[in-house]
């Protein structure tokens, strides 16, 4: 007779992309605390490359950075992973309407603290 198997079930995996590698940092050990699973980019080919390998549940993108802006990351991230919601962030003050409304929410760098995960949860419907 076969004993039941009794497996884990997934954490979520949330994918971070970020130009700036400290706050990847805080944000994969603040995300980890909490149960997540957590990928981190430093660039946006890079965050692009590992949503085309890895199943993510979550993409937290900054706005500002080098060789995409988060704007066309999220376009291009709804044609991999279209069911995973977007959360753009950014410390900088003016976000384009536009960008805004290529993401499912979005959260300024200053209240990412009290406001990134109550965000992750309402998108995952829980």
């Amino acid at each position: 007779m076969c004993s039941p198997v009794h497996l884990k079930p997934r954490r979520k995996m949330v994918l971070c992309i970020d130009d700036n590698e400290d706050m990847l940092d805080c944000e994969k050990a603040f995300l980890e605390s909490f149960g997540y699973g957590v990928l981190t980019a430093p660039s946006s080919g890079e965050g692009l490359e590992l949503a085309s390998i890895y199943s993510v549940d979550v993409v937290i993108v900054d706005y500002l950075m080098p060789e995409m802006s988060g704007h066309e990351v999220a376009i291009e991230m709804r044609r991999l992973r279209p069911q995973a919601p977007i959360i753009m962030r950014s410390g900088a003050g003016d976000v384009p309407e536009q960008a805004l409304k290529s993401v499912d929410a979005f959260v300024a760098k200053d209240r990412l603290a009290s406001e990134l995960l109550p965000a992750i949860a309402q998108l995952q419907g829980c």
